[in-house]
């Protein structure tokens, strides 16, 4: 899977890095600039959203897009302390595509992110509409996986997983039946060399996934434990 590059334009370090190490645990690429100037000079063809603070010394957040609308027509979020409606109008016009004010929740944060990548894809045309009502999904008693994007519905409801979470499922999810050792699992979602110690890093993130698919964690029916041999998603349950 391609990663997805995102560049935060933000003056304040510690909003800057706590969004970098957020995006970066879903598996995105990210880029760091701390001004107007930098940002406008970091942006290039491979870049797929800037997170923009509004309020920032020298260059303001505006501006910084105004200039950004010249060259690209990649998704602009807009951050800013400012939550009226003016103001959100005012950003909107200046070429932004989502407005989101301080303080906000990580959840809310890559909720935006991720709305805002699947529609620039379907505008790219990486994606088209009518491929995603068709053959992109992926759906297993009362449990639907979008193929492409990390989008996940347990018995109708939307449900936020981590970038590995969502990996480990789709994989499980395209071969039903199969059992993954730790090794097939860890080499083939995180593509990194399977070391012994890996096995910890797995069992952390299949207990994750299971509290938020499975009804009973304890009692799962989607994802199985074989013991001596891996896991498996189950096709067998009634």
């Amino acid at each position: 899977m391609s990663k997805e590059k995102v560049l935060i334009i933000e003056d304040d370090k510690d909003i800057r890095e706590g969004v970098r190490i957020l995006l970066e645990s879903e598996n995105y690429r990210v880029q760091e600039a701390e001004n107007g100037r930098q940002g406008l000079e970091l942006l290039d063809q491979e870049t797929d959203l800037v997170i923009l603070d509004i309020m920032m010394p020298g260059i303001s957040g505006l501006r910084t897009c105004e200039e950004i609308r010249k060259v690209s027509n990649v998704p602009v979020l807009f951050l800013t302390a400012k939550a009226q409606e003016s103001d959100k109008l005012i950003g909107l016009m200046a070429g932004g595509d989502d407005y989101l004010p301080k303080p906000f929740s990580y959840a809310e944060l890559l909720g935006r992110v991720k709305a805002l990548l699947r529609r620039y894809n379907i505008y790219m045309g990486r994606v088209k509409p009518e491929d995603e009502k068709k053959d992109s999904w992926l759906e297993s008693r009362g449990l639907k996986v979008h193929q492409k994007f990390n989008q996940v519905f347990v018995r109708g409801k939307e449900t936020d997983l981590s970038e590995l979470e969502y990996r480990i499922l789709l994989l499980m999810m395209e071969y039903p039946g199969k059992i993954f050792s730790a090794q097939n699992l860890y080499e083939s979602v995180w593509e990194e060399p399977y070391f012994y110690s890996c096995n910890s890093t797995i069992m952390v993130h299949i207990r994750k996934l299971r509290v938020k698919i499975e009804e009973d964690p304890k009692e799962p029916k989607y994802i199985k434990t074989v013991w001596g041999k891996g896991y498996k998603f189950d096709t067998d349950y009634e």
